[in-house]
């Protein structure tokens, strides 16, 4: 009998990841009830109770403030996200924002909204004003990018290819991105010398305790006079009032972000946008499959892949008996779950470890069927945090 998963959506998921998941095999939709896992995009899960039965957190998108991280390591539950898969989305707006901030397309849109009369009059109010909207041209300009993965590697080539020079900094650049990495990014030492050097500045960093106001007051100062900030990753990055206080004292000409604020919106040199980075249909798409199938190779399988908790694991089947077990990172964790397979005369076929931190996990595919009983006993060594059979299912 095929075992019958439980998949709970909390926002609306795109149609095309969710026809990922047999319908044979899952349940799937938003008042689903007991669910083994739970796809989300923006909802805030925070105030939420998660049912005890809940196995894995999949979020269509590449952030996880939304969701209680901290709170699911603890429970053995990984946290899918799907990096990457709005990339070019968020690329495509932070090029559109250094456009309108360049050529002053926003203030002459609203400048042409307010014209009045007939075609001569408003003709000749055109002639007239538009010199309040002359910009700059992008080639030679130097624009400043601060995050070096996936989003801000394509931002720094977009420019480029519009013949911008680019300044990077990135102190932890992984190896994958700076393979990526276009060979004409300079590189920037810290954040201060790339704010000196550059007209432009785009962020593209997660909001964590060393990033939050990472754009202070003191770092506004240093940037070049009528410089333009773009924040199309997190709004807690950015100071607000540092911004403010820039824009009032002309360091900055433009602050182009992604995230409305009381205190930001009646300011003339604010454009934001209402959260606009991965509004696309093929971001939505994109973002949708990849977690549907990171999610259902878990549940299945016990694959880990893009899990913001736990480590890539994944181990082509050798046997259709595997367990997977998500403990904490501590010695003598591989013996003792060795010792409770051979007391109870089980043949290891192949096992895989990784860890993350303080969080690790462990595939073990065996020769034989697993008594509920040896899985108990491991569930019950200090350390583990979850343990799950999982099968290879007949019929």
């Amino acid at each position: 009998m095929t075992h019958i998963f439980h998949i709970l959506t909390l926002n609306n998921i795109a149609q095309v990841g969710l026809k990922r998941l047999p319908a044979e095999q899952y349940e799937v939709g938003n008042q689903v009830g007991s669910p083994d896992a739970i796809l989300v995009r923006s909802q805030d899960m925070h105030k939420m109770e998660i049912a005890p039965q809940v196995k894995a957190i999949a979020r269509a998108g590449a952030g996880t403030n939304n969701i209680p991280v901290k709170q699911m390591s603890a429970r053995g539950v990984p946290v899918f996200i799907a990096p990457g898969a709005n990339a070019n989305a968020v690329k495509e707006l932070v090029i559109a924002g250094i456009l309108i901030a360049a050529r002053n397309l926003l203030p002459a849109a609203h400048f042409v909204a307010g014209l009045k009369g007939d075609d001569a009059a408003i003709n000749a109010q055109v002639e007239d004003g538009k010199k309040h909207f002359a910009g700059v041209e992008l080639p030679k300009r130097t624009l400043g990018v601060i995050g070096l993965g996936m989003v801000g590697s394509m931002v720094a080539d977009a420019a480029i290819k519009l013949g911008m020079n680019v300044l990077g900094y990135d102190p932890h650049i992984t190896v994958d991105a700076a393979w990526s990495l276009s060979s004409q990014v300079k590189k920037a030492h810290s954040v201060e010398e790339l704010l000196k050097n550059c007209e432009f500045v785009t962020l593209h960093v997660p909001l964590a305790d060393a990033t939050r106001n990472l754009v202070s007051g003191e770092r506004v100062k240093l940037m070049k006079h009528g410089a333009i900030l773009l924040n199309f990753s997190r709004d807690g990055i950015v100071d607000n009032k540092a911004v403010l206080e820039g824009l009032s004292s002309k360091r900055l000409k433009y602050y182009v972000c992604d995230f409305p604020a009381q205190t930001l919106d009646a300011h003339p040199g604010v454009i934001a946008l209402p959260h606009l980075g991965a509004s696309t249909r093929e971001a939505e798409d994109n973002c949708a499959i990849m977690v549907v199938d990171q999610l259902r190779d878990y549940l299945e399988n016990g694959d880990i892949r893009n899990a913001v908790n736990f480590p890539d694991v994944a181990m082509v089947r050798e046997s259709p008996f595997r367990v997977g077990i998500a403990h904490a990172n501590v010695p003598n964790m591989l013996g003792q779950i060795s010792t409770a397979m051979a007391q109870a005369g089980l043949n290891i076929h192949t096992m895989l470890n990784k860890s993350k931190g303080d969080m690790a996990y462990t595939l073990v595919d065996i020769d034989s069927a697993v008594p509920s009983r040896v899985t108990e006993q491991i569930a019950a060594i200090k350390g583990v945090l979850a343990v799950r059979y999982l099968p290879v299912e007949k019929g």
